[in-house]
């Protein structure tokens, strides 16, 4: 079954590379459209997977990431609308150049080919990735979790038909309609026919991806995400933006889990932040220091310094200065999203240097690491990897270039 659809996308992936970027938008276009035309269809689906997650009590910020509701899906028909609206990167001239001897020499984007997909809880994946893969000139293979099997197939069935309709060859938009795990081994082996895989969830599922791949993999990485409140931060801002980075949306990459705090400040800003915290019921973990001064938060583990916790729980440290910042970062993040709060713009300077991570803050929230919100209209993922592509990754990301060479009867001596 998985080499028949691997196959199908294949030849799929010849025909959509050579679609003209008015066919592609306004497939999509349709395809929002459709999504909004099919709510209900698409919630009753959902609801079957939300009951049988609730059923395994599944905690609320992972129970979160599955939800569907009006709002959500009339999102992902806007995202579907946004990168309909971005420019199609799918031959654009990147650069050309005229050597001594008359050869002018160019590099021309091309779509990669053969995406597969393969993600947890997120429904809105199905819908992102299926665009984001089209506008690039993409086929694409969507092997979602069992946690959202209804959702995923019902959402999978609209966008295809639709698209279909719209001019899109079959085979360009395909959901894996069963769960077992075998089937992501299978795909994954597929070299023949697929030229990327991309595996969108937790630390197990990317790592196990990346292990025993034999396609290629841009790998999206987990979020165990930092700030740091040097001692000239804005406190009262500090708060909102720690608030915001934690509670927002617990369950997802970009959520904060460590807090570092300068030790000039600690005495002050501790009991403010971790109360303000445990108003929104976020369990607060700290470090010695930090028990020292607030006696009844939970010591902090080593362990706790590496976990992405997707949930109501951060993880509190004094730092002497912003080296000393950095270096835990750089120890114990996953190169996901970190920020800086100052007032000192050399320290910037140095936080955006010296911090190796894909998205870096001054004053912000953590959870802006998003392709919409970084007005790329979607993202298939946040990439954590340094080849390739890096944060957010949207229509461009799934491209790659070839050369072309013009010559006029030239010969090599």
């Amino acid at each position: 079954m998985i080499l028949e659809i691997a196959k199908k996308a294949k030849i799929a992936s010849y025909e959509l590379a050579k679609l003209s970027t008015e066919t592609k938008n306004s497939a999509l276009i349709s395809m929002a459209d459709a999504l909004e035309e099919n709510t209900e269809q698409i919630l009753e689906a959902n609801r079957k997977d939300v009951k049988a997650s609730e059923a395994k009590n599944v905690k609320p910020a992972l129970l979160d990431r599955l939800i569907l509701n009006t709002s959500r899906i009339g999102t992902m028909a806007q995202c579907l609308r946004e990168v309909a609206d971005l420019a199609d990167p799918i031959g654009q001239i990147v650069k050309t150049w005229t050597r001594p001897n008359g050869l002018i020499i160019g590099q021309l984007r091309v779509p990669l080919g053969v995406v597969g997909i393969i993600y947890e809880s997120r429904p809105n994946v199905t819908s992102d990735a299926a665009g984001i893969c089209l506008k690039s000139g993409n086929a694409v293979i969507l092997r979602g979790g069992s946690d959202t099997i209804n959702s995923n197939v019902t959402i999978g069935k609209i966008l295809n038909e639709t698209a279909v309709k719209s001019g899109i060859p079959k085979g360009a938009i395909q959901v894996i309609q069963t769960p077992e795990r075998s089937v992501v081994q299978e795909l994954i082996k597929l070299r023949k026919y697929i030229d990327v895989i991309i595996p969108r969830g937790g630390a197990g599922l990317i790592n196990a991806v990346v292990e025993n791949a034999r396609v290629p993999v841009i790998e999206t990485g987990t979020g165990n995400c930092h700030i740091y409140v040097a001692e000239d931060a804005d406190l009262d801002r500090a708060i909102d933006i720690v608030i915001n980075a934690k509670c927002q949306r617990p369950g997802t990459c970009n959520s904060t889990d460590k807090l570092l705090v300068s030790y000039k400040i600690a005495k002050h800003f501790l009991p403010k932040i971790i109360t303000s915290l445990r108003n929104e019921g976020v369990e607060v973990r700290g470090c010695s220091q930090t028990k020292a001064i607030v006696h009844d938060v939970i010591k902090a583990t080593e362990e706790d310094w590496y976990t992405e916790y997707l949930d109501l729980i951060i993880g509190i440290k004094i730092v002497k200065d912003i080296a000393e910042a950095i270096n835990h970062i750089n120890k114990y993040g996953t190169n996901h999203s970190d920020a800086i709060l100052t007032a000192n713009f050399n320290k910037v300077l140095q936080f955006i240097r010296d911090v190796d991570s894909a998205a870096v803050y001054w004053n912000a929230s953590t959870r802006f690491t998003d392709g919409n919100q970084y007005g790329l209209g979607a993202e298939i993922g946040i990439s954590t990897q340094k080849l390739h592509a890096r944060g957010p990754m949207s229509v461009e990301h799934l491209t790659t270039t070839k050369y072309f060479v013009l010559g006029r009867g030239h010969i090599r001596e």
